[in-house]
């Protein structure tokens, strides 16, 4: 099991040594997206019914932090570049791009024919549109921050844009990738598409039931391979073991489950398990502009108080490694080279009395309920452990609409989360730790050492340099304890028998979804 994660990584770390290859030679070819040929005969008439514990609270793609939303919003947008199942940048709705000898203009070619769900043609007055408005701090669109580089976009023409850049930007390519980058028609307005999405991909918006289902058709004028499935239900289930049933029992064909032991009771001769390790992490939000936690030692406390091998044993039986700030796999953070790599109670005793809480402190405590699977139990470990060193944490569980709600607000002390990784560690941070971040009210914590420091890492193309500069990053997070990292862990893609090419992304994205068939 080892050697074959040691294997995804270096895989994934080649990967993105090819993406970084391409913005320096500023060229890539046009292709289509990669399906996985069928072994047996597709049923195009079928529908597949994914069974998910929660709804999408969101059907804005610019807006989507949930990751069931986010999973929907896959389905139904396109974005200018993709991620390919190893997450390399590959063309997307740009069909090639080049990239100037200074690094300052990206111009992108854009695929021609491509049609969105109303019938109407994308071209360049859509893209233009859609990274003008993303940039736009009225729309308060979450990935904002990933284009900080970008001054302005002409569209000389009409399957042409061409992105002028303050300085080089090295993670730019892969942050167009994520699908809160989703490419809208110009015609259309956030309270529209809330409504009735309107995009460009492989799947259509055919209705919503809240809290049941959410069902999609196929779009027949897609630009990819041909879709074989007729349409995707999101069948909400309120829980885990609850979908398991309904997948033995035939009513839904596939689910991806949070909890192993839940994936372990799934297993059957029907009913197959594909484990993907993951670039999200399972962290412990401190809001540093609120009481005690603006005191750092308050935080250091914190930090030495927790074992993170506890916290995954407890709540994921294991499966999974204790983590620092970085995941990306060319990047990923030394977990021991943090103040207390393990629990130090003496340690977290000492900060606390250099504190001005030497008697201990209290924190309100936000818990998704619904999301993923591992949330209270986590929390639970978290309070339980924290308490040894007189830190109380007052833990308010929520249902997932409400959690994200008060997570944007930033209206918490602390806050139990599964957030997403990326490839590139600037996509992955520069939101949340720059002063400028458009996540930085959720973060609760910046500073002039992390601005210029991201600053660095995005005009640097070279993994070699850029290397060390994101090593200072997890370094300053770690020592400051802006966040509590813990660990990262594993999805479990359960999919029926007669249901066949799907890939499990590290990124979690079910991007192929169009090339899954009902055989």
């Amino acid at each position: 099991m080892v050697a074959r994660k040691r294997t995804s990584r270096g895989i994934a770390l080649a990967a993105f040594l090819s993406a970084i290859a391409l913005i320096a030679t500023g060229c890539t070819p046009a292709t289509t997206p990669e399906t996985t040929p069928p072994t047996q005969t597709a049923d195009t008439n079928k529908t597949l019914v994914i069974g998910v514990t929660s709804e999408a609270d969101t059907l804005f793609p610019w807006k989507a932090t949930q990751f069931q939303a986010v999973n929907v919003m896959q389905t139904m947008y396109g974005t200018l570049t993709e991620f390919d199942q190893n997450l390399a940048v590959v063309p997307g709705l740009a069909q090639s791009w080049d990239v100037s000898d200074d690094g300052l203009t990206v111009t992108m070619h854009l695929r021609q024919g491509v049609k969105f769900h109303d019938g109407s043609t994308f071209d360049s007055t859509d893209a233009k549109f859609s990274l003008d408005a993303i940039k736009n701090p009225d729309t308060a669109a979450v990935a904002a921050a990933s284009l900080a580089s970008v001054d302005s976009v002409d569209a000389p023409d009409a399957n042409t844009i061409v992105l002028h850049l303050s300085s080089p930007d090295a993670g730019l390519l892969a942050n167009l990738a994520v699908i809160n980058m989703a490419m809208l028609s110009s015609d259309d307005t956030e309270a529209s598409l809330s409504v009735t999405p309107n995009g460009t991909g492989p799947f259509q918006f055919v209705s919503s039931v809240p809290n049941q289902s959410l069902t999609l058709k196929r779009n027949d004028s897609y630009w990819g391979d041909p879709v074989p499935l007729a349409g995707v239900e999101f069948r909400v289930i309120p829980d885990e073991t609850s979908i398991v049933a309904a997948m033995q029992s035939g009513n839904v064909q596939m689910a991806v489950f949070d909890d192993p032991l839940v994936a372990q009771t799934a297993a059957s001769s029907t009913i197959s398990i594909a484990k993907t390790a993951l670039l999200s992490y399972h962290v412990l939000q401190l809001n540093a502009r609120k009481g005690p936690l603006q005191d750092v030692n308050v935080r250091l406390a914190i930090q030495c108080a927790i074992d993170r091998q506890q916290v995954l044993d407890t709540a994921a039986m294991g499966e999974g490694e204790v983590t620092g700030p970085i995941t990306s796999p060319a990047y990923r953070s030394d977990p021991s080279s943090r103040p207390c790599p393990t629990r130090d109670l003496t340690k977290a005793a000492d900060y606390l009395s250099k504190s001005a809480y030497p008697s201990g402190v209290t924190l309100d405590t936000i818990v998704s309920q619904g999301e993923y699977a591992t949330s209270v139990n986590e929390a639970q470990n978290l309070k339980a452990q924290l308490a040894d060193a007189n830190i109380t944490l007052n833990l308010e569980i929520l249902e997932s609409g409400a959690y994200v709600d008060r997570w944007m607000a930033g209206d918490f002390d602390a806050a139990v989360a599964l957030n997403g990784g990326r490839p590139d560690p600037d996509g992955m941070y520069s939101r949340y730790f720059t002063s400028t971040g458009n996540l930085n009210m959720v973060a609760g914590y910046s500073s002039d050492t992390l601005d210029a420091l991201f600053a660095q890492g995005r005009q640097t193309s070279d993994p070699a340099k850029r290397g060390p500069i994101y090593t200072q990053i997890s370094n300053e997070l770690e020592n400051q304890a802006a966040w509590i990292w813990l660990f990262t862990g594993y999805t479990y893609t359960a999919t029926s028998s007669n249901v066949q090419g799907f890939i499990p992304m590290a990124n979690q994205s079910m991007q192929y979804l169009r090339s899954t068939q009902i055989s």
